[in-house]
């Protein structure tokens, strides 16, 4: 049967109906949180002491905390520096599927390398990884997506502290996302565990020698600032029951950056630098601990703020920080009028596997199993039924 599109039309009415109203809470809130950013500007001493009260009640509180700058600081793009390489990775994953006559999971990580300004052409790195019987087992379980996710995660991190040894002058490692790895937590516990632990060891040879690393987190959804603005007009009694006290709800930090009309970021500027407090930054400690700004990679008219997450060996380095922002904004300026860094594209591009690429595989798989009398299941009588004409392809 197709959607019932009358129930469907019923609740878009409703929403409309209402969205008005919603509308005008949210620009009260949008100009409130505008306030309390201006009205806290410069009082970062006392923020801190406000996010150690909530933390003390809530460990697992994620938000900002400021670090040396006013929070409305909004600087420039410094000059280009001429002498660096880039090195962009980003990696895509096969899961397994269990409807599937053989399970098997693919890892592909894409490696762009470039030096900037001097004529030469791209290296390009592809490693790939197939996992298969006992490698799809987890602590006694089969391996989740997350999990699988979580693998890529940390081989686009080791590829990056791999290919980068062995290159002189000033390097800087971007990669998709957060540099804290993020999800699959409660899949495995003990091998999410395993996996930051292998990380931090990533982290710590990138530290020794001194490469600028970076995660882009493109279109943030984070209130990570704003829950900051809240926590600094919480009472000792709002403190004690934070998760319930949100006067900002609705609010992004995105927003607030990045309004149309009057953005707190110029293109091409940055904003202050944060620490980023939440339950797994205990993990990354001294020159490791997890530090973020913002970054307007728009144009007049059309803001386009994006989250740049750096370790704190880059953030409280004038130097790396001022190469970092160079280099992002010219490799956004590279695609125009979608901004997004030149060599993390190329990196997507190098990385995704295809579905026809997943197929042949899974044939080639199929034919030397046979060829060896290895056993072989059989696809799931749900899935091939979803095969037979006028059938939908969606799989749960």
């Amino acid at each position: 049967m197709p959607i019932n599109f009358q129930q469907i039309y019923a609740r878009i009415r409703e929403i409309a109906a209402g969205a008005e109203e919603t509308n005008r809470t949210l620009e009260e809130r949008r100009a409130l949180a505008r306030n309390f950013l201006i009205a806290y500007a410069n009082e970062l001493d006392l923020l801190k002491k406000k996010v150690e009260a909530a933390v003390a009640v809530d460990t697992n509180l994620r938000c900002a905390v400021p670090f040396n700058e006013p929070l409305t600081a909004s600087y420039p793009p410094p000059a280009p520096v001429p002498d660096v390489t880039v090195i962009a990775a980003d990696g895509s994953q096969i899961n397994p599927d269990r409807h599937a006559s053989i399970q098997f999971s693919i890892i592909n990580v894409g490696i762009i390398i470039m030096k900037l300004h001097s004529g030469q052409t791209p290296d390009i790195c592809v490693e790939t990884e197939m996992l298969y019987g006992d490698d799809l087992i987890s602590n006694g379980n089969p391996i989740s997506d997350g999990m699988v996710a979580m693998r890529r995660d940390i081989s686009e991190r080791m590829k990056l502290d791999e290919v980068s040894r062995d290159i002189q002058g000033q390097v800087v490692n971007l990669t998709d996302g957060t540099i804290e790895l993020w999800g699959a937590k409660g899949d495995d516990p003990q091998a999410y565990a395993d996996f930051v632990e292998k990380y931090l060891r990533v982290l710590t040879r990138l530290h020794a020698r001194g490469v600028i690393t970076a995660g882009y987190v493109e279109k943030p959804s984070a209130d990570l600032v704003v829950r900051l603005l809240e926590i600094a007009t919480a009472d000792q009694d709002q403190i004690q029951r934070l998760r319930e006290y949100q006067p900002l709800r609705g609010v992004s930090d995105r927003w607030l950056y990045g309004e149309r009309e009057n953005p707190l970021l110029p293109p091409g500027h940055r904003s202050a630098v944060f620490a980023l407090q939440s339950g797994s930054a205990k993990r990354y400690k001294g020159p490791l601990s997890l530090h973020f700004f913002y970054l307007n990679v728009g144009t007049l008219g059309h803001p386009w703020p994006v989250r740049v997450e750096i370790p704190k060996w880059v953030a409280e380095d004038r130097k790396k920080l001022d190469l970092l922002h160079a280099v992002l904004i010219e490799q956004c300026n590279m695609m125009g009028s979608k901004p997004y860094p030149y060599l993390l594209h190329r990196a997507h591009e190098t990385a995704v596997v295809r579905r026809e690429e997943k197929d042949q595989i899974e044939q080639l798989l199929a034919m030397e199993l046979r060829r060896v009398r290895a056993e072989i299941g059989d696809r799931s009588y749900k899935d091939s039924a979803k095969s037979l004409p006028g059938r939908s392809r969606s799989r749960k």
